[in-house]
């Protein structure tokens, strides 16, 4: 794998803590972090934003290698794990933190993101709310919110929200 092969992808969909465990299945992903974009205030800590005083989203950053997997292929993975017809909410899961949001990286993204919008919309009764947005700057959430799933299967969250999620895509 050469480095001009990797790229990345920033998304948001609910907590950030269930779009990690799923894009860390996915064959071709390198890395994903869990961490905030889309707010105005630098180095947001978990607090402000649960508190809904940053204006950020709960995102992942994936890195991928392009030779791997694509972009379209992640884009449909986001459109199968959460409800982008929901404002602002995932379930359980209330306030813009948890927006559905594609960041993009370059036109390219751009046109694929647009293009994955509209044809998801035939899956879906009500209309996608989703935001697409050029990526603004990512901040990595802390140590304790990174491979959450992977680290904290028992936990009531991982256990009732994420595995049935992880089950119903079939990755668990």
């Amino acid at each position: 794998m050469s480095n001009a092969a990797l790229a990345r992808a920033t998304l948001g969909g609910g907590c950030f803590w269930c779009l990690e465990a799923v894009f860390q299945r996915q064959p071709g992903v390198k890395r994903v972090r869990s961490g905030y974009a889309g707010g105005k205030i630098a180095n947001p800590g978990y607090r402000q934003v649960c508190a809904g005083d940053s204006g950020h989203a709960e995102v992942v950053e994936i890195e991928f290698d392009s030779n791997e997997t694509s972009y379209d292929k992640l884009l449909e993975l986001f459109w199968a794990c959460h409800d982008p017809t929901t404002l602002n909410r995932q379930g359980a899961d209330v306030g813009t933190q948890y927006r559905s949001v594609i960041f993009y990286h370059d036109e390219s993204q751009k046109r694929m993101a647009e293009a994955s919008r509209a044809a998801a919309q035939s899956h879906f009764e009500r209309p996608i709310v989703t935001e697409i947005l050029a990526a603004p700057t990512f901040y990595p959430a802390e140590d304790y919110h990174q491979n959450y799933y992977q680290d904290n299967r028992a936990q009531p969250y991982c256990m009732y929200v994420i595995r049935p999620k992880m089950e119903k895509l079939g990755l668990e």
